[in-house]
């Protein structure tokens, strides 16, 4: 469920986190001079508009735009829209708004983007706006959810690798001091997915930028999860294959995935609440070499198949590209990945920004070419360095999440990079939760979705701010209160809700508490698995 729209209606309630309140007097006269008298460096300003709480703003649909697939954004609260073009470069530059709350709490937040797109997540600066922040949000450097703009301009793919998220924040920040006339207090991100990895990149290279950071499934190594993301066409192939399974054939895994897995966390309940114990065997689905009808079992060519999709990656020289995809993500992940069509984010990366060629065939991914990849590393987008001592000895925050059912990006390369954090600082857990702590969330889809308790304020969710009032509930209010309150209130769980068919109107269905890595859920009272008191977080 991604609501685009009507949970705002209740969303004045959020603003009762605590923090200095500045409120704009006739806001509506001084956005309007606002946008006759606001000057900065290789800013254009596009417009300016009051918007009153409740407006359904209608939102741009025209070319590329139109893929970003959201019509529409209702603002949360009494707001002043600010529009800007800022130039990067003499051929590229991001289009980005910002949302000035008339009712400021002397927060500022900055969101990111997904995939390889163009689009501003209107939904998280507005989610933003609804708890008092200024919000703003940008293009990441070009329009639509395609990579074609990256091709031989490398402006515009430095622009997706780090300077359109830096860009925004610089200027965001200089356009809330101006229309307030006053000083940021403190100064937060929000991210998922690609989202995710443009937050850490933050982190690890701009460290005086954000005092605390939400960054969740990110997409971290992506030179390298672009090429593990490819790879699976070469090992499905097309859906004529004899090594192909159409969707019915991953359900039937799936249900052995279970009968195999799902118990280890000591609930039979269709979560696996730590996949990486899951080493999942699919030759017991191998079809009689007698058989006739093989439409309920595997064939051996399409047993090899999933065997290859849940191993390590490894290129050359045995070295590793990238870790498995996670048990468990299959029933999604087969119409994405195993679909046996080339994954877009995958072939507009090397046609446009590795390669120059377009006309790449996307079936001939091998390990040379991921080697390659990860050669180039335009604008070192990888983003995989682990000194990250610069942001703590600033006092910044990190709450770092992965769903266990990531069906995009395998969550078993998250606790591989807080791991390589760990290392790289001489830091044990116990020493990073002073600044850096990540929670795997079972049952969780990709950024939000799936079978398990994934609502936990993350992102906005229709109607469930009345469920999210405490910190425990929601990760960004408890965000606010670590960095602002001190290490008393940092998270050692977070609790996420699982509402009956993804609807709040019609209840929740179950909450349980996210451990924090290295721990795992485990289940004490199976019986009463949906209560959250019948799991216990353990090494």
């Amino acid at each position: 469920m991604a609501p685009l729209s009507s949970w705002f209606a209740g969303a004045a309630s959020l603003l009762a986190v605590a923090g200095a309140q500045h409120v704009v007097q006739d806001a509506q006269s001084a956005c309007s001079r606002f946008g006759e008298t606001f000057q900065h460096e290789n800013v254009t300003v596009n417009f300016v508009h009051h918007v009153p709480a409740g407006t359904n703003l209608s939102l741009s649909q025209a070319g590329p735009l139109a893929t970003c697939d959201q019509a529409s954004q209702v603002a949360p609260v009494d707001l002043c829209r600010v529009a800007l073009y800022v130039a990067t470069s003499n051929r590229s530059g991001i289009t980005m708004e910002a949302w000035l709350p008339s009712n400021w709490t002397g927060r500022f937040m900055s969101t990111g983007n997904g995939g390889l797109n163009g689009c501003i997540k209107y939904v998280d600066v507005a989610y933003g706006a609804s708890f008092g922040f200024a919000a703003v949000g940008a293009n990441n450097g070009h329009n639509g959810t395609r990579g074609t703009a990256f091709e031989g301009n490398p402006d515009v793919v430095e622009d997706f690798a780090w300077r359109s998220l830096y860009t925004e924040t610089i200027v965001g920040k200089a356009v809330t001091k101006a229309y307030y006339g006053s000083n940021i207090n403190h100064a937060y991100y929000l991210g998922c997915s690609t989202g995710g990895r443009q937050g850490f990149k933050m982190v690890q290279d701009f460290p005086e930028l954000f005092n605390g950071v939400v960054v969740g499934a990110p997409a971290l190594a992506f030179n390298n999860l672009t090429s593990w993301s490819g790879h699976f066409l070469p090992i499905t192939g097309s859906n004529t294959s004899e090594t192909w399974l159409p969707p019915s054939k991953w359900a039937i895994v799936h249900q052995d995935i279970l009968k195999q897995c799902d118990g280890l966390d000591g609930a039979e309940d269709g979560i696996l609440e730590d996949p990486t114990l899951c080493r999942y065997k699919p030759v017991t689905l191998q079809c009689p070499s007698n058989a006739t009808n093989t439409s309920t079992c595997l064939t051996a060519p399409q047993v090899l198949t999933v065997q290859r999709i849940f191993s390590d990656y490894y290129g050359k020289n045995g070295a590793l590209i990238y870790p498995r995809m996670q048990p468990g993500s299959e029933l999604a992940s087969a119409n994405i990945e195993y679909s046996g069509n080339p994954f877009p984010y995958t072939e507009d990366w090397f046609r446009h920004a590795i390669l120059n060629d377009p006309t790449w065939n996307a079936s001939t991914l091998d390990s040379e070419t991921a080697a390659y990849a990860a050669s180039v590393n335009p604008f070192n987008i990888e983003t995989w360095k682990g000194d990250l001592s610069a942001f703590k000895n600033r006092g910044g925050k990190i709450i770092h999440y992965h769903g266990l059912m990531d069906s995009i990006i395998s969550s078993d390369n998250s606790p591989r990079y807080y791991d390589h954090v760990s290392n790289t600082m001489s830091l044990s857990p116990s020493e990073l939760d002073t600044f850096y702590r990540f929670f795997r969330i079972g049952g969780m889809d990709h950024c939000s979705g799936g079978l398990g308790a994934w609502s936990f304020g993350q992102e906005a969710v229709e109607g469930a701010e009345q469920v999210q009032q405490t910190a425990q509930d929601n990760v960004l209010r408890r965000l606010i209160e670590w960095v602002e309150e001190g290490d008393a209130k940092a998270p050692t769980t977070v609790t996420g809700t699982k509402y009956v068919n993804d609807t709040v109107a019609l209840g929740v269905d179950f909450a349980r508490r996210h451990c924090k890595y290295p721990l795992r859920n485990v289940c004490r009272d199976e019986e009463n698995y949906k209560d959250p008191e019948a799991w216990e977080c353990v090494l």
